[in-house]
């Protein structure tokens, strides 16, 4: 199989992360928490170590709801009826959302305490 121009590749990307913002809805909620840290970096003028911490941060929750929106979609397709390892599949990635998320608050709380209280 021969493999698409580079701007193809790029414009599949898009797509994707375009069909993300309008069919999930916790990407939707995810995307405005990073236009909310979008918006922290620049009242409270973070350093360019933070900066990265909190960009890296919220990318890795985006990243990790498309990974588990891949897997669940997929496990859909193998086996549209309930199916105890399928439930286990889906709630395992999910799990991996649930701790990146919580590694990102985390992270916040640290960043932006020393910004909010000094």
């Amino acid at each position: 199989m021969q493999k698409p121009p580079i701007h193809r590749s790029f414009l599949n990307a898009f797509r994707g992360v375009f069909l993300m913002l309008k069919t999930e809805r916790n990407f939707q909620i995810e995307v405005a928490a990073f236009f909310i840290n979008l918006m922290l970096i620049f009242y409270f003028k973070l350093s360019a170590v933070d900066t990265v911490l909190i960009l890296m941060a919220s990318a890795g929750v985006l990243s990790a709801e498309i990974f588990n929106t891949a897997i669940e979609r997929i496990c859909d397709i193998i086996q549209p009826d309930f199916d105890k390892r399928i439930g286990f599949i889906k709630d395992i990635s999910a799990g991996a959302v649930l701790l990146m998320t919580i590694a990102s608050i985390i992270t916040g709380i640290i960043v932006y305490w020393k910004y909010i209280f000094q």
